[in-house]
């Protein structure tokens, strides 16, 4: 089987313990951000490439969207104007990229007390992410090629029993009930790759969208411009699963 023309790269905001929730933060967000390989290698990966070079003098900063937001390591250097122009550049990257995503935003709050027994929010997440992703590429004509999705690494159990849940879906365990021509890759942080530093930077904008609907969102308002369509150009359900 050929390789396909996209690249999936995925990031969460938030943690799937449904023991201890947050109040102040009740959701676990999943964002599958889907490139054409031919854009991201020729533009998307050296435009933030660039911008580290210009901003710190090399490449090895990790765009991580917590560190940037509390200021902290590299972004600790930043004086407000350096900043802000730092925020409007970056903001233009993912503006200008051609880049599709998939968000899954579980409340676990709501999943909780609707469920006895609560499905785990990561894989019941990537579930629904892994179901969306897959009609995405069938209506690019990408249904019979192997595509790759990069999973950020978070421990060895846990990245373990992601591969399991992984192949349980695409091996059918999905709405479809049928085989996902799609490929888990666990990539540590550390690789400092761009599509794993943008799939970050996506996850909470679009849970604050969400949670706090009425609260000024920059990013939020550049994202959902990304959001799958599906077939009948329509967002909810597509590019963006809410549940329960």
């Amino acid at each position: 089987m050929a390789y396909s023309d996209y690249i999936v790269y995925v990031d969460e905001s938030g943690d799937h313990s449904l023991e201890v929730i947050n109040p102040d933060w009740p959701l676990f967000v999943l964002c599958f951000c889907i490139f054409p390989i031919e854009g991201y290698t020729a533009c998307v990966a050296p435009a933030i490439r660039r911008l580290k070079f210009e901003l710190f003098g090399h490449d090895l900063v990790i765009l991580h969207e917590h560190d940037i937001r509390k200021k902290r390591g590299a972004f600790s250097q930043l004086n407000q104007p350096a900043r802000e122009a730092f925020m409007q550049r970056l903001n233009g990257i993912i503006e200008a990229a051609d880049m599709t995503i998939v968000a899954v935003i579980i409340d676990k709050i709501r999943l909780k007390d609707r469920y006895q027994t609560p499905f785990h929010p990561y894989h019941l997440a990537m579930q629904f992410g892994l179901e969306r992703v897959d009609q995405f590429l069938r209506l690019q004509g990408q249904g019979d090629r192997d595509t790759c999705v990069v999973f950020e690494a978070r421990g060895a159990r846990e990245d373990r029993e992601l591969e399991l849940e992984f192949r349980r879906v695409c091996d059918g365990g999905n709405r479809d009930r049928r085989a996902l021509p799609l490929n888990i890759h666990v990539a540590d942080k550390k690789a400092n790759s761009e599509g794993l530093q943008l799939a970050d930077l996506t996850a909470r904008p679009l849970g604050l969208r969400i949670l706090r609907p009425d609260q000024p969102n920059r990013a939020a308002a550049i994202l959902e411009q990304k959001l799958f369509r599906g077939a009948r150009d329509y967002v909810f359900g597509h590019g963006l699963k809410v549940f329960p």
